[in-house]
C-alpha cells in the first residue's frame, strides 16, 4: 500500500447511493471477463444527479464518453456515501475506474466493509465537512499514515479519522490476504 495517494479529486454531495455509483442496468456485465469488467469503470458514478456532481466548468463527467478510466484518483463526498443496497459492485467499479480512495463524512457500513474487504479502495472518513473546501479537478494528496488530506490547489490541509482496525486488512490487500497472513486460511 502506498503511503501517499495523489491526484485529481472528484467532489460529490450527500446521500450518494449505490444505484447512483453503478446503476442497476449495468450490473449485467461479468466481473470475470476482462472485456466486460472494464464496462464497470465506464459507468462508475454515472447515476449521480447533476445537482450532486461537483462538475468543473465545462461539465467533465467522472469517466469521459468512450473511456474506461477516470481522470480522477480520489472521490470526496459528503454524508452517507454508499447508502442503499449492499451492492459490492459499487466500490469495485470505482476501483476499476482508477479511484484509490474515497473521503466522506461517513459511509453506509456495507459500502465501507465492501471497500475494505474486497481491497477495492481506501474509505477514509473526514474529521469535518470538506466538500465546500475542495472543487472537482483540484489536486489533492492523502497521507495514509498521517491521516491528512491536503488540497494542493488551495494549500489547505485537513485531518482524517484514523483507519483503525481496518488498516491491517487494507495493508494486506483484502480480507482473504489478511486472513492468510494471520494463519486463518491456507
Amino acid at each position: 500500500m502506498k503511503k501517499q495517494i495523489r491526484g485529481k479529486c472528484y467532489v460529490v454531495g450527500d446521500d450518494i447511493d449505490t444505484d447512483q455509483i453503478i446503476p442497476a442496468q449495468y450490473l449485467s456485465y461479468s466481473l470475470s471477463l476482462p472485456e466486460e469488467r472494464k464496462m464497470y469503470a465506464r459507468f462508475a458514478l454515472s447515476g449521480i444527479p447533476e445537482k450532486n456532481q461537483g462538475l468543473p466548468e465545462g461539465g467533465r463527467p467522472f469517466v469521459r464518453e468512450g473511456e474506461f478510466k477516470s481522470d480522477y484518483t480520489v472521490v470526496l463526498a459528503g454524508k452517507n456515501f454508499g447508502c442503499g443496497s449492499s451492492r459490492e459492485h459499487a466500490s469495485f467499479c470505482m476501483r476499476e475506474a482508477g479511484i484509490k480512495a474515497v473521503v466522506a463524512e461517513f459511509y453506509s457500513r456495507i459500502f465501507f466493509r465492501n471497500s475494505v474487504n474486497g481491497g477495492y479502495l481506501i474509505p477514509f472518513e473526514s474529521d469535518g465537512r470538506l466538500v465546500e473546501n475542495v472543487k472537482t479537478g483540484d489536486e489533492v494528496e492523502i497521507d495514509v499514515k498521517a491521516n491528512t488530506f491536503e488540497n494542493i490547489s488551495s494549500g489547505k490541509t485537513f485531518h482524517l479519522k484514523p483507519l483503525g482496525e481496518v488498516l491491517p486488512i487494507i495493508e494486506a490487500g483484502d480480507v482473504f490476504k489478511y486472513a492468510k497472513t494471520k494463519g486463518m486460511m491456507k
